[in-house]
């Protein structure tokens, strides 16, 4: 699962929940944004609720708290570095799902494939790596 979608690869990514580093990536990404913890501080792997969880579930969580604290999300970007499974053939069908989960416009999100060029784990195809920033801003008067 990357970004909510599954992508057919013959190899998978192993974590507590269901491994998707993307949503993990802009979880961590929405948190730091209103400086509100991380993702392990909310949904530890110690918690047995959330071994195998959807990642969505999590991400859909962490936005309805956002705006139950008069936060808007404004956009995210993120940039997944893979040298396998070619990931371009999927990035509109990430973006959208992304979109559907943050309730947003999916012109407000943005997700670039990159790869690591043969250089170190992910360019030997051991691993994904992400990076994700979030743009949120305040619905309340003053903050």
């Amino acid at each position: 699962m990357l970004g909510g979608v599954e992508i057919p690869s013959e190899k998978g990514l192993s974590g507590h929940s269901d491994a998707d580093v993307l949503i993990h990536a802009l979880i961590d990404a929405l948190l730091g944004a209103v400086a509100d913890g991380d993702i392990g501080s909310h949904f530890p792997d110690t918690d047995e609720t959330w071994r195998g969880a959807d990642s969505r579930v999590l991400l859909k969580s962490v936005v309805d708290g956002l705006r139950s604290k008069g936060w808007r999300i404004v956009n995210t970007d993120a940039s997944v570095l893979a040298e396998r499974p070619k990931l371009r053939p999927h990035v509109e069908a990430i973006r959208s799902s992304l979109a559907e989960t943050l309730g947003v416009d999916v012109a407000r999100v943005s997700v670039k494939a990159k790869t690591n060029e043969g250089m170190d784990a992910v360019g030997r195809g051991e691993g994904i790596s992400v990076f994700a920033v979030a743009t949120v801003e305040s619905t309340e008067k003053e903050r």
